[in-house]
C-alpha cells in the first residue's frame, strides 16, 4: 500500500492543513485551533459538564481543564456549578463567546469550502456522507 491508498495517512493529512489553515483565521480573534472543537460544541449546546464536553471534543479531562481556564480568562464562558453534584460544574457560554458564534462559524466554513472547492456540488455530498457513515454518525 502507498500512502495515497492509506485512509489513514489521507485523512491525518487532511486534518493537518485543514486545522492550519483554521488556526490562522482563528489568530485574527486571539483564538487557536485547540480552542475550536470546545466553542463549536457549546455553540451547539451549552449547560453540559466538563466530563460530557471532553468526550465531545476527544480530549483528556486535563486538558479540557486547561482550555476552560483559557477560555474564561478570555471572558467566553463561564462556570457553573452544579445544583446536584456540587463536584460538577456546567459551562455556559458568556455574551462574548456567543456574539464570536456568526463569525468563526463564517471562518471555519470559509475554510470548508477553500478545501471542497475542486469537488462538484454532488461529490461534496457524497464525500460528507462518506466521513460520516466511516465515522459512525
Amino acid at each position: 500500500m502507498n500512502r495515497f491508498e492509506s485512509l489513514g495517512y489521507l485523512v491525518s493529512h487532511l486534518n493537518v492543513d485543514l486545522q492550519n489553515a483554521l488556526d490562522q483565521r482563528l489568530k485574527r480573534y486571539q483564538l487557536d485551533i485547540k480552542l475550536w472543537p470546545v466553542l463549536f460544541s457549546l455553540w451547539q449546546e451549552e449547560g453540559v459538564t466538563q466530563t460530557t464536553l471532553s468526550k465531545r471534543c476527544d480530549v483528556a479531562n486535563y486538558t479540557m481543564t486547561r482550555l476552560l481556564d483559557q477560555l474564561q480568562q478570555q471572558g467566553l464562558i463561564a462556570r457553573h456549578q452544579d445544583a446536584e453534584n456540587r463536584r460538577a460544574f456546567q459551562i455556559y457560554l458568556t455574551d462574548s463567546g456567543k456574539a464570536l458564534e456568526q463569525d468563526l462559524v463564517r471562518e471555519a466554513e470559509r475554510v470548508n469550502e477553500a478545501f471542497l472547492d475542486n469537488l462538484a456540488i454532488e461529490e461534496r455530498k457524497s464525500f460528507l456522507s462518506l466521513l460520516n457513515k466511516i465515522n459512525r454518525y
